[in-house]
């Protein structure tokens, strides 16, 4: 579970659109309260989504070959099949312009609020199905546990957190720098994706269909 989690939440924090989309949060007027709205739901919806599932749960693993457990298993699996058509999907896809987006204009007047409904717009929710069909294996009553969930939730926010804390420590490095980043972010826009989709779908896939084949 842990190594499934580690993986997801490295994909999910290194998604070029929620980082662009934050990057210009930062850079508005009320930049940091905007960039801390935006954080501050994005972690929620990753902690909201968990939750669920150890309602669901109970917090106690399923009995290994039992039914939920192989309906997890099998959701991965047709997560990472998907990821992996997504990403074949994208790459012989003809390439296109990324111009900003229109309501970029408006960034300006955005309000927290407008911010936080960003961050679940924008979580990109087929790696987070693929990380609550990994976490029903999760048993509550080990700490190591606890610390694997709070790790993954700190992962896939971890470069929101870093942009964050830089544009507070140091507002004029960070305008440089991040702008730049955005823009090589758009750039490299669609490679991105791509590598991510196929990684992320092919690393699910493979360890799916040997659960499942155990």
């Amino acid at each position: 579970m842990v190594l499934d989690l580690m993986v997801i939440g490295t994909a999910v924090t290194l998604g070029p659109l929620h980082n662009s989309v934050f990057i210009l949060l930062l850079f508005a007027r009320r930049g940091v309260r905007l960039g801390l709205a935006f954080l501050l739901s994005w972690l929620a919806d990753l902690a909201t989504v968990i939750a669920v599932v150890m309602l669901l749960t109970g917090g106690r693993p399923p009995a290994r070959h039992s039914a939920p457990s192989t309906a997890a298993i099998v959701a991965k699996l047709v997560v990472g099949l998907a990821l992996v058509g997504y990403g074949v999907y994208r790459h012989r896809r003809p390439p296109r312009p990324h111009g900003p987006p229109r309501w970029a204009a408006r960034i300006d007047d955005a309000s927290p609020a407008t911010a936080a409904g960003l961050a679940w717009l924008l979580q990109p929710w087929g790696l987070v199905a693929a990380g609550a069909a990994t976490v029903v294996d999760a048993d509550l009553s080990t700490l190591s546990d606890w610390l694997a969930l709070a790790g993954y939730c700190l992962l896939a926010t971890l470069s929101l957190i870093v942009m964050e804390l830089y544009v507070v420590r140091a507002p004029a490095a960070a305008n440089a720098r991040l702008n730049a980043l955005r823009s090589g972010l758009g750039r490299h826009q669609e490679q991105l994706i791509v590598t991510l989709s196929l990684a992320v779908g092919l690393w699910l896939t493979a360890r799916s269909v040997y659960e499942l084949a155990a």
